[in-house]
């Protein structure tokens, strides 16, 4: 086992190096964990990105062993812990060789896997070994200039993986990818923030465009900019060129404040309450279940996030019509089922497609554990979103009407 899992390949742009957002990213699973917790960063350096972010992460309670990049570099590294200061001090220990480390429940490769596939799996082995049950490996590599190691870990993504962050503002790009090769319990998810996509593009602190509206608004700039070449006199171009904007901001994506209270409920999108009902679906297991269906326009904002914090244990398409959304036959068209394992019961979210919606996102694969209010994807174009909850556990707090902003708005308490 070598002492770092960075292999660096060297070329005309230099080895390939972590940023402060890639940096950020890569220790997004031991930010967004907020009981105390061991953790492990594999091939830090003294000015490693990856290691100012990991200790901009710790909380009271935790710490954090930090294996040097090679032996050579454990003195330096103490010293740049010490000069952080008593508090980081007290919670961070270098040591010069990966045989020193103990388990973690989140373990960290400091720099990119850069090698070849056999490299890149020898590496991903090794640090598995250091893993506590149910804990999370996060590792990063180029998306260009790599021997193998990029499909490697793609494969690795199929096999453990519950997340996969591309990042673009990084020299080269890298994607992260987060693996966890043992169960775990949904009861962890309650102790989680939401998981933060790096792929939104940031407008202010409290609001992001989704990469689905980058992605559309730059079509749509792009086919004006054809239109204004291939006919310069004519003024079709400011068609495209002008909704550019509404299209970005349909994508909208905004920060929320999720409410604490581990007892309450929030609604899965904005938009308004068409029905609060019970009713039996065998698909989602025996007894009755209580369905809050939320009927979005094309003014909502259309992020779909978690109503509880829990694990994903399955999800699944159902074929259907494309009924208008606001209408009752609307639940018999085409819908993604997003089924979570809670601390209080099974709990599902459907979203559905309508009459114009007729494109479901959905981010959160199987094996995710999703925090209270963490986005779990989007359905263009205006459409519903339905949260169901066992009835004998859930206390409906809405009726229909109502209007409620998604991970926000309390819909329901558990009783």
């Amino acid at each position: 086992m070598t002492q770092s899992p960075a292999v660096r390949t060297p070329g005309r742009s230099g080895p390939v190096r972590i940023g402060e957002r890639a940096a950020r990213t890569l220790v997004a699973e031991l930010a967004r964990r907020n009981d105390p917790k061991a953790a492990l960063l594999v091939g830090a350096t003294a000015g490693s990105a990856a290691l100012a972010a990991a200790i901009d992460a710790l909380l009271p309670g935790d710490t954090l062993t930090v294996v040097s990049a090679e032996t050579a570099d454990a003195a330096a590294l103490r010293e740049h812990v010490t000069a952080q200061g008593r508090w980081v001090a007290d919670r961070v220990r270098v040591v010069g060789s990966l045989a020193e480390a103990d388990a973690a429940e989140v373990v960290i490769a400091a720099e990119p896997l850069a090698g070849t596939a056999e490299q890149a799996r020898a590496t991903v082995d090794g640090l598995a070994k250091y893993l506590t049950e149910g804990s999370v490996l996060s590792v990063s590599t180029p998306v260009f200039r790599t021997e193998g190691a990029a499909a490697e870990l793609d494969r690795q993504g199929v096999l453990h993986g519950f997340r996969t962050d591309l990042v673009l503002r990084n020299s080269p790009p890298v994607r992260v990818h987060h693996l966890r090769f043992t169960p775990a319990s949904p009861a962890l998810a309650a102790h989680l923030a939401p998981a933060h996509r790096p792929s939104s593009v940031p407008l202010t602190r409290g609001m992001h465009i989704d990469s689905n509206g980058v992605a559309a608004a730059g079509i749509a700039l792009g086919l004006a900019a054809v239109a204004k070449v291939a006919r310069p006199k004519s003024k079709l171009w400011l068609l495209p060129a002008l909704a550019a904007a509404p299209v970005a901001a349909f994508f909208r994506d905004p920060e929320r404040d999720v409410p604490e209270d581990p007892s309450a409920v929030v609604a899965a999108a904005d938009g308004q309450v068409l029905s609060v009902q019970r009713l039996h679906d065998e698909r989602f297991g025996d007894g009755e279940w209580l369905r809050v269906a939320v009927f979005l326009s094309v003014l909502d904002v259309h992020v779909n996030r978690s109503p509880v914090a829990g694990k994903v244990v399955d999800y699944f398409v159902a074929d259907g019509g494309f009924v208008n959304a606001m209408k009752p036959d609307a639940e018999h068209n085409v819908a993604a089922y997003t089924v979570l394992d809670t601390e209080h019961g099974t709990v599902v979210v459907a979203q559905r497609t309508g009459l114009i919606a007729r494109r479901i996102v959905q981010r959160a694969p199987i094996g995710a554990l999703l925090a209270k209010g963490e986005r779990i994807g989007l359905i263009r174009f205006g459409s519903r979103t339905d949260v169901y909850l066992p009835t004998d556990a859930a206390e409906p707090l809405v009726g229909p009407g109502d209007r409620v902003v998604g991970g926000a708005t309390v819909i329901a308490r558990w009783r």
